[in-house]
């Protein structure tokens, strides 16, 4: 099984003891376990073989022996247990946004909701009202989270469904019948969910690279099939869709395939204007059946027989880069290399799995200048927020750390909350003793736009704010973010001088990539941030950056791709 298959199990448990009401230490360290899981690049099946699963942060004896239990019999007594003692339909209840373990069992008990509609029902008739923990104002979260868990039916996570389809690709580059392949559709173009995996290869035998790809274990199910085309059902429940092409069509296939429907429309457009179709099997002249495709070897043979640049794949959504692409105007995306600082790093003084020297060396290696701890403010008590005191004790051990050899150069900064008047969690005399403050919104998300708005406005106020972070505050498929005035606030952030976060958190992806260029107009500078909680999770980089590659950032967009003196000198303070 993949790592994120067992985290997902594991992230179960953790629910369902809580809706058991069983010991919440417990039931915490199953979901902690399972956000480590979720953070590993290398195949599990490797971590257990070698029996490393205890050296990973999180990871008991106890939970380490049911993965690997989980790995070699494909479950655990506990799970089953547990689901066989749950009403069916429960888990379903506890994903809402609003609910969760204890909600869903108050719920339970009182009026016996054991279903979504039940849940429904229930809050649309007032009786929810009458369990506790339920006010008028949970229940109108209630039936909006019902709203959006319908909505994400069936979507998934983009991070996660790229680790199957990476997967899945791997194994059709060794098979002998396959040419070339790749990963299409809306991975490859880095949207942040997904509804499938999409798949294309070019290969002379069809049947055979069918006939393998269905019978590998991770597949649960076949939905379709025909000649040259098959569509799976993973374990983990993703559908994967695998369509066969000629080695000669490839080009063409991986850029229809690609998509979006709105960007293939464009180009379908401007070929009809040269006296040319475009479609998934060639580019020819009308006139003709279409035996005679132009003969492109790539995708930018494609786009050069249009008259156009090659667009990268992430900008395919018909935005505007049609536009761009006439005009020769097409940024520069950023490149994961173009970044030499770690900005937003959580350690063990508040929620983090490393310490600072741990989080500072995992930095260095990765080639990194500079890093920034930014732990959580005081009102953060549930994820160990720091006392002014705390902060003061944790700048002299960066001085120390720094003092010795720590790979990069380490920075004091913080994770600031937003309070609900929009004043920061610190008075302004401990935030000016810092390198760089982060202010994020972490409570009372579900403010009415205009009061949600003033709060953030209030914020960017502050003089020692340097970078708003996470903007929003969403989850991606569990919470919407904040409902903001975005305009405003990216206005705001630009008079002010204030850097705006792309969190590669990939649950978050916050600021949404469809912000980004209106705040480059407007002048704002971003910063790429893993919101790493563990030396492996500053490598969630790389889906930070993907996300501002469809955004359209350049490196000069983002104040982490400048060296150690360029951020410092980017930073609010440093520049009033």
């Amino acid at each position: 099984m993949r790592a994120a298959e067992v985290a997902d199990v594991l992230e179960e448990i953790g629910r369902l003891l809580e809706f058991q009401g069983g010991n919440p230490f417990k039931a915490r360290a199953y979901r902690n376990a399972a956000q480590t899981l979720r953070t590993i690049e290398e195949p599990l099946v490797d971590v257990v073989a070698e029996g490393r699963l205890r050296e990973l942060p999180g990871i008991g004896p106890a939970i380490a022996q049911k993965i690997e239990q989980l790995a070699e019999t494909g479950s655990i007594p506990l799970h089953q247990k547990l689901l066989a003692e749950t009403p069916i339909g429960v888990l379903e209840l506890i994903a809402v946004p609003g609910v969760g373990p204890v909600r869903a069992r108050a719920a339970y008990d009182a009026l016996g909701i054991a279903s979504l509609d039940e849940l429904e029902a229930a809050a649309t008739s007032g009786r929810l009202t009458e369990v506790r923990g339920f006010g008028e104002r949970t229940v109108a979260t209630v039936l909006a989270g019902l709203a959006r868990t319908r909505e994400y039916s069936g979507r998934f996570l983009g991070y996660e469904a790229r680790g199957v389809a990476e997967l899945l690709l791997a194994r059709l580059e060794t098979n002998p019948a396959v040419v070339r392949a790749a990963v299409a559709g809306g991975l490859r173009r880095r949207m942040e969910t997904v509804h499938d995996i999409d798949l294309v290869a070019a290969a002379n035998d069809p049947t055979a690279v069918i006939d393998a790809f269905v019978s590998q274990p991770a597949v649960a199910e076949v939905t379709a099939r025909g000649d040259t085309k098959v569509t799976v059902r993973m374990a983990a429940g993703l559908p994967a869709d695998l369509r066969i092409v000629p080695p000669r069509a490839f080009p063409f296939a991986l850029q229809y395939l690609t998509g979006s429907q709105a960007h293939n429309t464009r180009l379908r457009g401007i070929a009809k204007r040269k006296g040319l179709k475009l479609n998934e099997y060639g580019l020819s002249p009308i006139a003709t059946d279409g035996d005679d495709s132009l003969d492109c070897p790539d995708e930018a043979a494609v786009y050069g027989a249009l008259g156009l640049p090659c667009i990268p794949p992430e900008l395919r959504e018909d935005r505007g880069e049609i536009e761009a692409a006439q005009a020769g105007r097409l940024p520069e995306l950023i490149e994961i290399e173009d970044l030499r600082g770690v900005v937003h790093c959580h350690t063990v003084w508040s929620d983090g799995r490393g310490t600072i020297a741990e989080m500072a060396r995992a930095a260095g290696e990765r080639g990194y200048e500079y890093l920034v701890v930014c732990d959580h403010s005081r009102s953060a008590a549930y994820a160990g927020g720091l006392t002014a005191a705390d902060l003061a004790r944790q700048r002299a051990e960066i001085r120390k750390v720094n003092a010795g050899d720590p790979g990069c150069t380490v920075l004091a900064g913080c994770e600031v909350d937003i309070l609900a008047d929009g004043s920061l969690d610190y008075p302004d005399e401990v935030l000016a003793r810092l390198d760089c403050v982060v202010a994020s919104l972490h409570s009372r998300l579900g403010l009415p736009r205009e009061e949600q708005t003033a709060r953030v406005l209030k914020a960017l106020e502050n003089p020692y704010l340097d970078m708003l972070g996470h903007p929003t505050g969403r989850v991606l498929l569990r919470r919407e973010g904040a409902d903001l005035d975005i305009e405003r606030v990216l206005d705001a952030a630009a008079a002010r001088g204030v850097l705006v976060e792309v969190n590669a958190d990939p649950h978050r992806l916050d600021l949404d990539w469809r912000w980004h260029r209106a705040g480059v107009e407007r002048g704002v500078r971003f910063s790429i941030d893993p919101d790493a909680h563990g030396p492996e999770t500053i490598d969630l980089l790389e889906g930070g950056v993907a996300v501002a590659r469809k955004g359209g950032l350049t490196a000069g967009d983002v104040v982490n791709a400048g060296s150690l003196a360029e951020f410092e000198a980017a930073l609010r303070r440093n520049r009033d």
